[in-house]
């Protein structure tokens, strides 16, 4: 086994050692190396392993006993992130029924304006996958354009991002690498169609819009996504219900 980097950290280490159950280097059914030996194989402490499998836990890949050691379950998580009526994604109406429809697949430099609104150094390198959401009737106009931004790392995820139309691709990252959501940031602006997008969204450039910016972050706090949505104002709104706490009886 080698270590990630020469002073991994614990998603680091839990993304490692996913992609070994998941091809099998760690059948179903056998034990993990101990914490000991993790801790050398990675050069580490041994709450940074610990952490690490805490992260194997919650995605269903593996069970932990005292005296036994970290048995592997599953070769495939079954904790994966699942938008609820409180989330974000569930809020904007994000859900599987707007498929996706992939434009472009292609690595890019984000610098300048955009690295800005990003809040990522100038000159990072993403894969961007561009594509436009439908409403799943082909005869129907796009709900909007979006632009997710993932690591490099992740290229080979493009193809499947293809032939999975309906699954997030936060989704397909977390059950491919062990990635999992712990958190998303989103903001919502009021914007207009660029040049660049009005013929595929079939809209007049310069059409008021609403545009969507979703940070997805790990357990290590770090945004392994970056999502830019630009919804036509006429055919996407977004809707809530607000609720007062429940006011408890001042003594």
């Amino acid at each position: 086994m080698n270590a990630v980097t020469n002073k991994p950290h614990f998603a680091d280490i839990a993304r490692n050692l996913t992609e070994g159950i998941v091809s099998g280097r760690f059948p179903v059914g056998s034990l993990l190396p101990t914490e000991l030996e993790l801790c050398d194989s990675y050069s580490t402490s041994r709450h940074t392993i610990r952490a690490a499998l805490h992260e194997l836990q919650q995605l269903g890949l593996v069970s932990r006993r005292k005296n036994v050691g970290t048995r592997v379950e599953s070769s495939e998580p079954t904790n994966d992130f699942r938008p609820s009526l409180a989330s974000v994604d569930d809020l904007v109406q994000f859900g599987s029924t707007h498929v996706r429809k992939v434009l472009e697949i292609e690595e890019t430099t984000v610098s300048g304006a955009l690295a800005t609104e990003f809040g990522c150094q100038n000159e990072t390198r993403w894969l961007r996958i561009s594509s436009l959401r439908m409403n799943g009737a082909t005869d129907r106009l796009p709900v909007g354009w979006t632009d997710v931004y993932i690591e490099p790392a992740y290229a080979e995820i493009g193809e499947i991002v293809r032939k999975s139309p309906s699954v997030l691709i936060s989704a397909l990252i977390e059950s491919r690498y062990g990635r999992r959501i712990a958190e998303i940031r989103q903001e919502i602006r009021a914007t207009t169609v660029p040049d660049t997008m009005a013929r595929s969204l079939q809209v007049e450039p310069g059409t008021t819009a609403l545009k969507i910016i979703r940070w997805y972050f790990d357990a290590a706090g770090q945004a392994f996504e970056i999502s830019v949505s630009v919804h036509p104002a006429e055919r996407f709104a977004v809707s809530m219900q607000l609720k007062r706490s429940d006011l408890h009886d001042k003594k």
